[in-house]
């Protein structure tokens, strides 16, 4: 499939971190972020320079110009994993491809990224990873609401979770989720394909949310309605800017503040159903 690489150009790292954000939510499936701009990867047919313009007025960064220039029809995938390297949180978890040599840790995940967001590369996704150990997942039931490579998911299994459902509204993602799980012999793991309209029948010890502020924001009061007593929601994917916004919704929606990671510019907060 032809990709495109869009190039934004802002030298601020801020800038560029809520470019991600942003635009994570539109297809985009990769991020380089260079001294010069923030390089960001799409299939050529899922994006137009008009819609992008669109997207920019209306967070307010008409300022930010940008170019695109088609990529060579190759498989990007294979290129992207040839650079993948392993990577060790908390001197617990480690991640890597399956190409990799093994780790000695107490956890290891093999992750065929294939695009999807959470290889535990971003500041994001190990905030989460840190989080999760300080959490006793033993016998409770997870949500891993946009699960992109499914790696929160089966590290919550490796962590004694009973039953794990992952969703995600893209088919790469759901598609690499599925593959991931089966290449880690999980058992525990339901993965769906739907989007924040999908109804759950069922309610939740933990959910995790490895998303961006403005799918935290709408998801929220839905989230808390999936709790079952005394349990916890993990975001994540906030940038530190943001994060007063995120604790005064949650506070709204009766839900506490039980830890903060901050890593990087984002942040990752622990909350606790009162």
């Amino acid at each position: 499939m032809q990709y495109s690489i869009y190039d934004f150009y802002t030298r601020d790292e801020i800038e560029q971190d809520w470019l991600i954000s942003i635009l994570s939510d539109y297809h985009f499936e990769g991020f380089e972020e260079t001294s010069e701009s923030l390089k960001a990867y799409v299939h050529s047919e899922k994006m137009n320079e008009d819609f992008l313009r669109e997207i920019l007025s209306q967070n307010e960064f008409t300022h930010i110009e940008f170019s695109s220039t088609p990529l060579e029809d190759k498989n990007w995938n294979e290129e992207w994993e040839k650079n993948f390297e392993p990577v060790v949180i908390a001197d617990k978890v480690a991640i890597r491809a399956p190409f990799h040599d093994s780790h000695k840790t107490e956890f290891e995940i093999i992750i065929e990224p294939k695009m999807s967001f959470g290889t535990g590369h971003h500041a994001t996704t190990a905030s989460m990873v840190q989080g999760m150990l300080k959490e006793n997942f033993e016998n409770k039931t997870v949500l891993d609401f946009g699960s992109g490579t499914g790696v929160l998911a089966i590290l919550a299994e490796k962590l004694k979770a009973i039953r794990i459902v992952a969703i995600d509204n893209e088919d790469w993602a759901y598609n690499n989720c599925v593959e991931n799980v089966d290449r880690n012999n999980c058992v525990y793991i339901k993965t769906i394909k739907g989007d924040d309209t999908f109804v759950f029948n069922e309610k939740f010890d933990i959910i995790l949310a490895n998303i961006n502020r403005n799918v935290i924001l709408k998801n929220i009061s839905c989230w808390k309605n999936l709790l079952n007593p005394k349990s916890i929601l993990m975001v994540s994917g906030i940038l530190q800017s943001d994060e007063k916004d995120i604790v005064t919704a949650t506070q709204k929606n009766n839900l506490r503040v039980k830890d903060t990671i901050r890593n990087s510019g984002w942040v990752a907060i622990t909350l606790e159903l009162n």
